[in-house]
């Protein structure tokens, strides 16, 4: 099914340019067409591990490559196409990399203010990812432990509020069903809120329902502070997130994930990072989690993150850098085995 959405995904493009340039009459800018690139790949070697049969499993992945093709249409009017590949990462396939769409998208931009239409990214984490600045390293702490998905279908709304633009929002109503296709009749509504106290700190507050089939619900809160400079960054996330459960005998999943992060340049060339990630419950769902499978046995889990980043050049960066995630004891007062895995992260754009 893959290949017929690329199809599919060219044809919109191609249609799209065509309408807006045809009926809608903009005064249009000069064509302009680009591609781009990223890549991020790790040698991985897994020190020890909550699951016996990983530990001491090594070798060479992509954890993810970017081919994008951005496309001016008008002074106002602009789109994306973004092909995504990545290694499994599941420890169990083999399989070649599929290229699949990760954006796909029509936008609209005037005095400041956006409207998308398409597969775009979402709010819940897109500035905590800016100030982190190591998405190459890992995710975002809401991505890691599945809060949210970085895309989704629908259309969003995002620009500044006010005649000092010191406030923003960004509004995004999608099908819920990340870039995949919609399967039930409900729709997820996404906004966040932000305010820059100075030219580097900045506060923002989300929200989210996700109005999944049945009574099974999901709804987030979370609040964000981050300082952003030239040489120093540093960010604080709390995050909230209510799960209902189809059977109410079970009662709901409440999960709680607190953030704090930290990049610093110690010379012109080398930079260096942390990062902490406390979830107060079990990690649902964690032995599916790429590249990094968790534990759901425990009660509670720190993920934990460090490393330096070498400048090779300004677009090839060379990362060593250390995961580990240690659990809490589970109900029986046991303790899963902590996961260690050292890393040699090659990140590098064209």
């Amino acid at each position: 099914m893959k290949v017929p959405l690329l199809r599919i995904g060219y044809l919109c493009i191609i249609i799209m340019t065509f309408q807006i340039n045809n009926v809608v009459g903009q005064v249009s800018a000069p064509d302009k067409g680009s591609f781009s690139g990223l890549i991020f790949s790790d040698y991985y070697w897994f020190a020890e591990s909550h699951n016996a049969d990983l530990k001491g499993k090594n070798g060479f992945w992509f954890r993810r490559i970017y081919f994008t093709y951005d496309h001016e249409i008008s002074n106002s009017f602009s789109s994306r196409l973004r092909l995504e590949m990545s290694s499994p990462g599941d420890f169990a396939s083999n399989e070649k990399m599929t290229p699949v769409v990760k954006d796909i998208f029509l936008r609209w931009e005037r005095a400041g203010h956006q409207i998308t239409a398409g597969i775009s990214s979402t709010p819940i984490f897109g500035l905590i990812e800016d100030v982190w600045g190591y998405r190459p390293v890992e995710k975002a702490p809401q991505d890691l432990f599945g809060f949210g998905s970085s895309r989704d279908f629908g259309v969003s709304f995002k620009g500044a509020l006010g005649s000092d633009q010191q406030a923003g929002y960004h509004l995004f109503i999608g099908n819920g069903n990340s870039n995949k296709a919609e399967l039930n009749k409900g729709k997820k509504i996404m906004l966040a809120l932000s305010y820059n106290l100075t030219d580097h700190l900045v506060l923002q507050v989300y929200g989210d329902w996700d109005d999944r089939p049945g009574s099974s619900d999901w709804k987030t809160v979370q609040g964000f502070s981050g300082y952003q400079s030239e040489h120093f960054n540093f960010g604080i996330s709390y995050t909230h997130q209510i799960r209902e459960n189809i059977n109410n005998s079970l009662g709901d999943n409440e999960l709680d994930l607190v953030s704090l992060f930290t990049n610093m340049e110690l010379t012109d060339n080398i930079k260096g990072f942390a990062r902490a990630d406390h979830l107060f419950d079990p990690v649902l769902d964690g032995e599916s989690i790429s590249y990094l499978p968790m534990s759901s046995a425990a009660e509670s889990a720190t993920f934990l993150v460090g490393g330096v980043d070498l400048s090779l050049h300004e677009n090839i960066h060379l990362i060593p850098n250390v995961e580990t995630v240690v659990y809490g004891e589970n109900e029986a007062g046991v303790r899963p085995n902590s996961d260690i895995v050292p890393r040699l992260t090659l990140f590098y754009t064209f």
